[in-house]
């Protein structure tokens, strides 16, 4: 796999059993990257390792006034030199292209389980963990796929070098084969405290990470509540744990290199001492010295290649453990392994078992719910995007369960609109740009959301002078635009996809209730003949409703029309019109201290059922407001 070859077709299911095993699986899939870079390393590491042989031929020619034995060395530090330059050169080459293949394929794998989980993603792990993992933490598991390669090429050149030296000079040599495996294995004591302190520093940044980009999401509210200074103050003290943490991993290993310098050093000097006695003995030649001694110094170069593989691995291994963590989150309703369902979608009533939630093929169905974090859950299951820890039978499309369809498939046939919709940055052109059956006209789905005012606001604040609202740009998450505003554009976009069922959460929360009217009116006549779920408490929307579903306690308690559930039930009035216990409990005392009709009255038109005068007034109120 070359850069140009980017993204993968496939990238893979990784093993996400643990931080390891996942830095195994990615660097067994990059085997053949690994084995180039490998080869190139170990080009380079032994024209290095090779130099010393050319110096010590040369120092020991000029002794010698031997001509061509000085041509001869000069002709053997030529060759490793080219080796040098060669294998230097691809090495770089292959191992940036390691780096940046294992960060692409971790980024898709991060990116498919991002969209196969939507939103339920961000309610198992914090949205600041995400963005981490997807940055930082990529390129931290890159380094070590693209470190491991050379620390190969590094450990197999010292083993070279070593052997090669007691074979050419068995005195030293064996002084050499000792001390640099001691040099090697002398900070392995201390990698543990290092890695440990590693760790708490990558969690403390994964943690400030998280408050800072929850600030920033939460800032429009935090600004109206006058919360900026308190999350600043939170942010400083996070930040400061940072700048502490790191100081303590930087002092351990730079404790880590101060040995790592000392010990060759103590190496080198021995060295030296004992070869140069030995040369004073006759025991060696000059130039048998030389090429010692210049083995030895350059051995210190790939031996700073086990300090690196160890930081590599000490900073890869948390942040591989965190990628783990979200690439094994696994979506309840998953694709089908018993050989696919047919091509055509799914058609009829949607049924939830779990509550008995049933919204008939066609129909405008609304539901409400005492619990607004019930009707979330109940939104999401309805989609196939059940809570992991919910074991409950799958919500049935006609008779086809969604936890059998291929995901596309699901997505395709229910589409959710959750109660905090998200808009991406871009023209309105763009954000309406979804995969759509075409029925639906981009138009007419914000005609339908009640969006003229929202496109005269975009048209003002365009730069571009086209006075074209469809090309005006919309700002990260539409934080230039109110609530409302997000809300029924996010409606727009819902409505164009045009599902062969569509949720909608709270739709019209954060409008007024003159447009929330018109609203109503508009996704009523667009969605005509199509199936749509609405999660509301508003009468305005739930009095042009088919059916009307009354979920208490997680089942269903009453189906009908909203007035007939207002007169009929007590709970159901108290939710909608948002009645406290005590005033419930007030209203039904006054209930039964109210006269029933007389024995001899007839039951006529105008005849009503005995009802607290508080009652009265909020039914009238909402009769008329509807």
């Amino acid at each position: 796999m070359q850069i140009r070859d980017l993204p993968y077709p496939d990238p893979g299911r990784p093993d996400a059993r643990s931080g390891p095993r996942f830095l195994y699986w990615l660097g067994r899939r990059q085997l053949r990257g690994q084995l180039k870079s490998l080869s190139w390393g170990l080009l380079h590491q032994l024209g290095v390792a090779g130099l010393p042989l050319g110096a010590g031929l040369a120092v020991q020619a000029v002794v010698d006034r031997s001509g061509g034995r000085l041509a001869l060395a000069g002709a053997v530090i030529a060759l490793f030199g080219c080796a040098i330059t060669l294998g230097d050169t691809m090495l770089h080459r292959t191992a940036v292209t390691n780096w940046i293949t294992a960060a692409s394929r971790v980024q898709q794998l991060l990116a498919r389980k991002t969209a196969e989980l939507g939103s339920a993603l961000t309610r198992r792990v914090a949205a600041g963990e995400v963005v981490a993992v997807s940055t930082g933490d990529v390129e931290k598991i890159g380094w070590f796929v693209e470190a491991l390669s050379r620390f190969l090429a590094a450990a197999i050149a010292v083993v070279v070098v070593c052997v090669s030296l007691v074979f050419y000079l068995p005195s030293i040599g064996a002084v050499v084969a000792v001390g640099v495996p001691v040099l090697a294995l002398a900070v392995l004591p201390l990698l543990p405290r290092a890695t440990q302190r590693a760790d708490v520093q990558r969690e403390k940044a994964g943690r400030a990470t998280e408050l800072a980009a929850d600030t920033v999401a939460g800032l429009r509210v935090l600004r109206g509540i006058g919360g900026e200074e308190l999350f600043l103050t939170r942010y400083r003290e996070a930040s400061q744990e940072v700048r502490a943490a790191a100081v303590r991993s930087a002092r351990m290993w730079a404790l880590i290199s101060a040995i790592q310098v000392f010990l060759p050093g103590i190496l080198l000097i021995t060295v030296v001492w004992y070869g140069a006695i030995l040369a004073g003995d006759g025991r060696i030649s000059v130039g048998e010295l030389v090429t010692v001694y210049s083995a030895v110094t350059l051995l210190l170069f790939p031996l700073r290649h086990f300090e690196e593989i160890a930081m590599a691995y000490s900073f890869s291994r948390p942040s591989a453990t965190r990628a783990a963590r979200v690439l094994r989150l696994e979506r309840t309703s998953y694709e089908d392994e018993r050989g696919g369902l047919d091509d055509a979608r799914p058609t009829g009533d949607l049924f939830d078992p779990a509550t008995g939630m049933l919204a008939p093929a066609g129909q405008l169905t609304a539901v409400v719910c005492g619990d607004p974090d019930a009707a979330g859950r109940l939104a999401e299951r309805l989609g196939g995007h059940a809570a992991e820890e919910e074991k409950s039978a799958s919500v049935l499309l006609g008779s086809v369960a969604l936890d059998d369809l291929p995901l596309d498939a699901a997505r395709a046939s229910v589409l959710v609109q959750d109660k905090d919709p998200v808009l991406l940055s871009g023209t309105l052109t763009e954000l309406l740009d979804v995969p759509a059956s075409g029925a639906v006209k981009p138009r007419d789905a914000l005609d339908a959301a009640q969006c003229d005012d929202v496109l005269a606001a975009l048209v003002q604040a365009s730069v571009d002078g086209s006075g074209d609202p469809l090309r005006s740009r919309i700002t990260e998450r539409g934080r230039s635009l109110s609530g409302g505003q997000r809300q029924r554009l996010a409606l727009a976009r819902s409505l164009v996809a045009d599902p062969e069922v569509l949720v909608l959460d709270e739709p019209t929360s954060a409008v007024d209730s003159h447009t929330e009217a018109r609203i109503a009116e508009g996704v009523r006549r667009l969605r005509s003949g199509r199936t749509t779920v609405v999660f509301a408490s508003s009468p305005l929307l739930l009095d042009r409703a088919d059916t009307v579903v009354f979920v208490h306690d997680g089942k269903v308690a009453a189906v009908g029309s909203h007035r007939e559930l207002l007169r009929d039930d007590p709970r159901y009035l108290s939710v909608v019109t948002r009645r406290t216990d005590e005033e419930a409990e007030a209203a039904g005392t006054e209930a039964a201290a109210e006269p029933g009709p007389e024995p001899g009255d007839e039951p006529g038109d105008d005849a009503q059922v005995p009802t607290p005068l508080k009652t009265r007034e909020q039914l009238a109120e909402i009769e008329e407001t509807a």
